[in-house]
């Protein structure tokens, strides 16, 4: 009897333990759901990956920022770049300042070198031969010279070469009074003309001579020094001189007398004037700036013949001096020889008319015959658009 009292005692201590234990331990939890499959949660609009936004961008403000391509092709309101700075350049007249160099002025104040980026120094010059030695040896940039000049100064291995003749004949003349009556170069038979030794002018004098059949016996030729010229005309001592017919015969008619001109173009020696010339490494290095030289030049010298009055005072307003009525005169002169008989444009004679001075020259001149008359002058930098002959 009392072991089966033990054994239900001891039953019902187990029993309370177990109960006690059930009550201490934690309520059991919910187990977590398990991880859904990546395919298993449903999106709306699958998230774009880089590739596809760049394709198709996300929901972005109603003005997108602009890419850099975007910018470039949509300039923004900045300043643009500012254009280059002008290039200098400086150029050297054949001499004084006076109707001949005028085109030059009036294309500087009119602003034409302005317009093609170039900053022109305008300085007079002592003389062509000088002038195109200076651009032979770089002393200048560009040069105006007389064509004979300048061709003569290559002949002699100098670097410097025709690139637009401006006066595409010479304005060289034979002048005398008009009472003398010498009219065309037969009435120089048993006269006397004074010539300035050296001068183009008394170089060619032969071959005037020779094309209208004179013996130069027939005719007294005296030297006279270049200051006295008018002088000695006037004063009766000789019949005729050579000189410039923009030049003496505007100072002799200033003086009240009457003259007669036989130019020496109408002669048979049209041998081509005053041109634009430059030096071969120049050139080379800098052919733009010449093109645009060339080009705003012409267009001062096709204003200058529009308006010589406004020309003339460009002129005496950029040298201050010089007597403007004298040089209007002087550059109505000029303005004859722009262009040579023949000629389709500004600053391009007619091939004949290279061809002529160049036969002249080499037989008056002793310009050498080694190389063909293509390799004083170029045509490369006449524009399309120069202004016409009339």
């Amino acid at each position: 009897m009392r072991s089966k009292n033990k054994l239900t005692f001891t039953a019902s201590i187990l029993l309370l333990l177990a109960i006690l234990l059930a009550a201490c331990a934690p309520t059991p939890a919910t187990s977590p759901p398990a991880e859904p499959e990546a395919t298993a949660v449903p999106q709306a609009e699958p998230e774009a990956t880089p590739t596809q936004a760049a394709a198709e961008p996300t929901e972005a403000p109603a003005e997108a920022e602009a890419t850099p391509t975007q910018a470039a092709a949509e300039p923004t309101d900045a300043p643009a770049e500012p254009p280059a700075e002008p290039a200098s350049l400086r150029l050297t007249l054949n001499f004084l300042a006076g109707g001949p160099q005028a085109g030059f002025t009036y294309a500087k104040e009119l602003g034409f070198y302005d317009d093609v980026a170039l900053d022109v120094t305008i300085e007079e010059g002592q003389g062509s031969a000088t002038t195109a030695q200076l651009v032979a040896t770089g002393g200048t940039d560009i040069g105006f010279a007389d064509a004979p000049s300048a061709m003569a100064v290559r002949a002699q291995g100098g670097n410097v070469k025709i690139v637009a003749p401006i006066l595409q004949t010479n304005g060289f003349a034979i002048i005398s009074l008009a009472e003398t009556g010498i009219e065309e170069p037969a009435d120089l038979v048993g006269k006397t003309i004074a010539v300035q030794p050296g001068s183009a002018q008394t170089a060619l004098l032969d071959a005037i001579f020779q094309i209208n059949d004179i013996s130069q016996d027939d005719v007294e030729v005296v030297n006279i020094d270049p200051a006295a010229l008018v002088g000695v005309l006037l004063e009766g001592e000789v019949d005729a001189i050579l000189g410039g017919a923009d030049f003496q015969s505007i100072q002799i008619r200033d003086r009240g007398f009457e003259t007669n001109e036989i130019f020496y173009r109408d002669a048979g020696v049209p041998t081509v004037g005053l041109s634009i010339i430059a030096n071969d490494e120049f050139i080379a290095e800098n052919p733009d700036v010449v093109a645009r030289f060339v080009d705003a030049s012409l267009k001062g010298w096709d204003a200058a013949r529009q308006n010589p009055e406004a020309a003339a005072q460009s002129l005496v307003d950029t040298f201050v001096s010089g007597d403007l009525e004298q040089i209007q005169k002087q550059l109505e002169v000029d303005l004859l020889l722009l262009c040579a008989p023949g000629a389709e444009v500004l600053g391009q004679p007619p091939a004949e008319n290279w061809d002529l001075t160049y036969e002249l020259l080499t037989q008056f001149q002793d310009l050498p015959t080694d190389r063909p008359i293509t390799d004083y002058f170029t045509t490369e930098f006449i524009p399309e658009d120069a202004p016409s002959c009339p």
